[in-house]
């Protein structure tokens, strides 16, 4: 009887009971927790629901027609995956995809390296600093309708500014939106110059998060300016990096605009992209069931590389 008294005691001593008092009632931390999950859960269902409806109602009307032959205003009969087929064994399909992939790298790395250099050198003392932030930003702030018109002034005829120049420096007269070769490199050149302010806007945030002591304590212990960039710099900014990689490629994949305004995926669809031959495809062909089946290849592929990178940012946050 002692024993199990002395027992007793302890137990109620070591969950911080006084000797005489009532202590906590059993069981309350862990019935709070449920309470409180029950009322999150009810509390997010709503949303939840909502998001659903929106997300999932496109994606399973898309699938419906990614399996039929129908058109834009009616079914059509269940094909199965003809439509894959179809589409994968079509060589404009890989054109577009190999275009698609040459954009992107460039669209992604061109506007990742213009906007870290900027974001460095926006990071030092320059006169006029504020002034020359803003007009960075312009080509991200203004409409893309009015940078490819702008564009289209500088490049699109052989009298225009910059074919003109070439000419007069006795360049030849390069047909920049002619020549197959040429549109294709204007139209990454186009996307990387509107796309460099959305990057160094990224970099410049994950750069001041940098404390600059661990500068200091590099420079002391004799650490150059490129050993400070390449093992200090990047790898605190390697978290933002993969986060604005994927953000650039899912823009770049997907972008239709940039390339539809100014070259409509010509000449002989040296610039047609995966989105631009998927709208043909489906308003101009008509032909809604392959037209979709290209989008559903686009997002499986966008939803691998999101992935991967995704591992990338949390192996970064491990380190």
């Amino acid at each position: 009887m002692a024993l199990t008294t002395a027992q007793t005691g302890l137990s109620r001593a070591r969950r911080g009971v006084a000797p005489g008092g009532a202590g906590r009632p059993a069981n309350r931390k862990s019935k709070l927790t449920a309470q409180t999950s029950r009322t999150f859960f009810w509390l997010l269902l709503p949303s939840v629901i909502l998001l659903v409806l929106i997300h999932g109602y496109p994606l399973i009307e898309a699938g419906v027609q990614a399996t039929h032959d129908g058109s834009l205003i009616e079914a059509g009969n269940f094909v199965g995956g003809e439509n894959f087929a179809t589409v994968l064994s079509s060589p404009a399909f890989w054109k577009a995809a190999q275009f698609t992939l040459l954009f992107t790298i460039v669209g992604v790395f061109g506007s990742w390296l213009v906007g870290l250099g900027l974001a460095l050198l926006l990071r030092t003392k320059i006169p006029a600093g504020g002034t020359f932030k803003v007009l960075l930003l312009l080509p991200w702030v203004v409409p893309i309708v009015v940078s490819s018109t702008a564009w289209n002034w500088l490049v699109a005829t052989p009298d225009s500014l910059i074919p003109s120049l070439f000419r007069n420096l006795g360049l030849g007269t390069p047909l920049f939106l002619a020549d197959p070769s040429l549109a294709a490199l204007t139209v990454m050149v186009f996307k990387v110059w509107v796309s460099f302010p959305f990057m160094m806007m990224m970099i410049s945030a994950a750069l001041a998060s940098v404390d600059s002591t661990v500068y200091e304590a590099a420079s002391m212990d004799g650490a150059t300016r490129f050993q400070q960039f390449s093992q200090i710099t990047l790898p605190l900014i390697a978290r933002s990096t993969y986060i604005s990689w994927i953000l650039m490629t899912i823009f770049c994949v997907n972008d239709f605009p940039t390339i539809y305004l100014l070259t409509g995926g010509g000449p002989v669809d040296a610039t047609t992209s995966l989105v631009v031959l998927a709208y043909r495809t489906v308003f101009q062909d008509f032909a809604t069931g392959p037209g979709v089946a290209i989008a559903f290849l686009m997002t499986m592929t966008l939803v691998v590389v999101s992935v991967l990178l995704y591992r990338q940012i949390r192996k970064s946050s491990v380190e």
